[in-house]
C-alpha cells in the first residue's frame, strides 16, 4: 500500500472510531444529564453541545496525529499501526475526560439538591416553632438592675 493509501486508511479508520465513540458518549451521557437537568430539552441541548465539543477536539488532535512523522519506522504499515494506537489512546482519554465531567456535574447537582433540601428543612423548623419559644430563645438576657442614686 502506498503512503497515500495508508494516510487515507488512517483518516477513515480514525474518523469512524471518533464518531463511534462520540455516539457512545452521547448515549451513555444522556442519563447523567437527564438526572442533572431534569428537563428533556435542556438535556438534549447540553448533550449535543458536549458531543460537538468532543468531536471537534478529537478530530483536531487526530488531524495533527495524521501528519506527525513517527521516527524509527520505515515500514508504512508499522507507522499506520503506531498512529492508530495513538488515535485509540487519544479517543480513550477524551472519552474518559468527558465521562468524568458528566459525573462531576451530576455530583455537584446532587450536592446542591441536598443543600437546598437541608435549607428548606431548617426553614420549616424555624417557622414551625411557636413565637414565644422563638422570641425567648432569641432575646438577649436582660442587664442586671443597677440601684438608682
Amino acid at each position: 500500500m502506498t503512503d497515500t493509501g495508508m494516510y487515507i486508511t488512517l483518516l477513515v479508520v480514525s474518523i469512524a472510531l471518533t464518531f463511534g465513540v462520540g455516539r457512545l458518549l452521547v448515549t451513555a451521557g444522556e442519563p447523567f444529564l437527564q438526572e442533572v437537568f431534569q428537563d428533556e430539552k435542556v438535556t438534549r441541548s447540553v448533550n449535543l453541545l458536549l458531543s460537538v465539543l468532543f468531536h471537534l477536539i478529537t478530530l483536531g488532535v487526530l488531524a495533527i496525529i495524521s501528519v506527525v512523522n513517527i521516527v524509527g519506522n520505515d515500514d508504512p504499515f508499522q507507522t499506520l499501526v503506531a498512529r492508530l494506537g495513538v488515535v485509540l489512546l487519544v479517543l480513550g482519554i477524551a472519552y474518559g475526560v468527558s465521562m468524568l465531567v458528566l459525573i462531576r456535574v451530576r455530583e455537584r447537582r446532587r450536592a446542591d439538591q441536598i443543600s437546598e433540601h437541608v435549607q428548606e428543612r431548617l426553614a420549616e423548623r424555624s417557622m414551625g416553632s411557636t413565637p414565644a419559644q422563638g422570641t425567648a430563645a432569641q432575646a438577649p438576657p436582660a442587664p442586671p438592675a443597677t440601684p438608682s442614686q
